[in-house]
């Protein structure tokens, strides 16, 4: 039987530990909310991110995180992206060279600009058996078993293969990727332009216009993608465009939301308030410009949502900038 812990008690965390937990495994739920934990113990159930699911038998949560990650196979991280430095440091004392570390977080780390798998690689080993998992995966679906496809990525083959083969399940396909980089800039990135898009839904722009900002969402990905090393063909694929188009156009997007909310003329203070759940494009947006300023390429759309962020300007100010914008070649030159 395998043995997985789980790192995070929240929707995506809970989801995956309900699909292993089905799969025939024990799985450790980690959350570092006593209140809730217990509360999971008693009530078999996440009540506060995913409370119309069941938890397995198998699935046991934890408030230690000794307890969870103790002679485990996999150890899976979904915790905010700002909260991932901190669980790996935590974890670290307790790490076996056996477990297979598989990142699920979506995001830059704000300040150093690091991407998921390069904090757990400073924070650990760079030989620590790794990998990301990524790819249009609402949370709620997977728990309810409908059909999701994904990507594992990992520079090792063997450790690639091995979560494909460990993970999947009639529901969840896992396609398997050697390029990192641009599975995480594609996860990472999506959210910002998913906040462009629900401002586009709000003001009534029009389907025209959403198909733009997707499209051009993706080069803005892929531009980046490709400046710090990594496959502008992977942002073709699931963790690119499939991802993308999900959480712009997805009901359960939380990234959509807040565009949506923006352009009906609420205040970001107001919207973030109100959402129990972390939407992770307001810090990307931040992290991303520095990236792309670092490596000397344009990000037109993050740069007018930051502009909105920050206060600086409107939305539909905004979506007038970008229309006005110089015209130029639809395609990069390398």
């Amino acid at each position: 039987m395998k043995k997985i812990a789980v790192l995070g008690s929240g929707s995506w965390g809970t989801a995956l530990a309900v699909h292993f937990g089905r799969l025939g495994y024990k799985v450790r739920l980690w959350g570092r909310d006593q209140i809730l934990v217990s509360r999971m113990i008693n009530e078999h159930i996440n009540p506060t991110y995913l409370s119309d699911t069941l938890l397995p038998e198998l699935v046991s949560p934890t408030a230690s995180l000794d307890v969870a990650v103790k002679d485990t196979d996999y150890i899976l991280v979904a915790v905010p992206s700002h909260g991932m430095r901190n669980v790996i440091r935590e974890l670290k004392p307790f790490l076996s060279e056996r477990s297979t570390i598989v990142s699920t977080a979506k995001g830059l780390e704000v300040g150093t600009l690091s991407r998921m798998s390069e904090i757990i690689q400073q924070e650990i080993s760079e030989f620590q058996p790794m990998a990301v998992l990524s790819g249009p995966s609402f949370a709620v679906e997977v728990a309810r078993q409908q059909p999701t496809a994904v990507v594992v990525a990992g520079r090792n083959r063997d450790v690639v293969e091995a979560v494909q083969r460990d993970f999947r399940a009639d529901y969840l396909r896992l396609y398997g990727s050697e390029d990192v980089i641009g599975v995480e800039i594609g996860g990472a990135l999506k959210n910002v332009i998913a906040i462009a898009a629900g401002v586009v839904e709000a003001l009534d722009l029009g389907n025209n216009a959403l198909a733009a900002v997707i499209t051009r969402g993706l080069a803005e990905i892929s531009r980046l993608t490709w400046a710090v090393g990594g496959r502008r063909e992977t942002l073709s694929g699931l963790s690119g465009l499939g991802d993308l188009i999900l959480t712009c156009t997805g009901r359960l997007s939380r990234n959509r939301h807040i565009g949506i909310e923006l352009g009906r003329g609420r205040s970001l203070k107001d919207i973030l308030m109100g959402m129990k759940m972390v939407a992770e494009g307001i810090r990307t947006t931040g992290a991303a410009l520095k990236l792309a300023d670092k490596h000397g390429i344009e990000l037109p759309i993050a740069e007018q949502m930051a502009e909105v962020f920050d206060g600086r300007k409107d939305v539909r100010s905004v979506a007038e900038t970008l229309m006005v914008r110089r015209q130029r070649a639809e395609v990069d030159k390398d």
